[in-house]
């Protein structure tokens, strides 16, 4: 069985959801299938290059975009947090996601894990879109208790 297992939550009017790297903990194949399957209107990506390389993944944008996938590359180090020059590539990214939930469209960011960074960024979408800190945090770790794994990461989310 895939460790490709996706996490969503109803967000503006669409659906967002978390995920790991496609082919990070099993078939890079099997794990993209699942993912066109689930069809979001958007994926971001906020594994850097060399992990997503190492994991068979470099293909990534290219094999979304090929069937009809945005996919939106925010490079962040594992456990950390986008640089300045990388947050300026997130608010692009971001202002893509809100318009597509709110037009009912789903949304998939992913990590390598599917946890610290993809939960950072699905919580400051939440936020963004107009929720409360404290309450999108509870929903989103309703539905994965690992979302968000720094201080630092909840700090970015928060825009603190």
């Amino acid at each position: 069985m895939s460790g490709f297992v996706i996490h969503a939550l109803p967000v503006a009017g669409g659906i967002l959801a978390l995920a790991p790297l496609p082919g990070g903990a099993g078939s890079y194949d099997a794990d993209l299938a699942h993912l066109h399957d689930w069809r979001p209107a958007l994926v971001i990506s906020m594994t850097t290059l060399a992990e997503m390389t190492a994991s068979g993944a470099a293909d990534l944008g290219a094999d979304l975009q090929e069937n009809g996938t945005r996919w939106a590359h925010v490079p962040v180090e594992d456990y950390g947090v986008p640089n300045p020059e990388v947050t300026d590539i997130w608010e692009a990214a971001a202002q893509a996601a809100l318009l597509a939930l709110q037009g009912g469209g789903r949304v998939l960011i992913h990590c390598r894990g599917g946890c610290g960074r993809s939960g950072m960024a699905a919580l400051r979408l939440m936020i963004e879109a107009g929720e409360d800190p404290d309450a999108a945090l509870k929903r989103l770790r309703a539905v994965h208790p690992c979302a968000v794994e720094t201080d630092e990461q909840m700090l970015w989310a928060r825009q603190e």
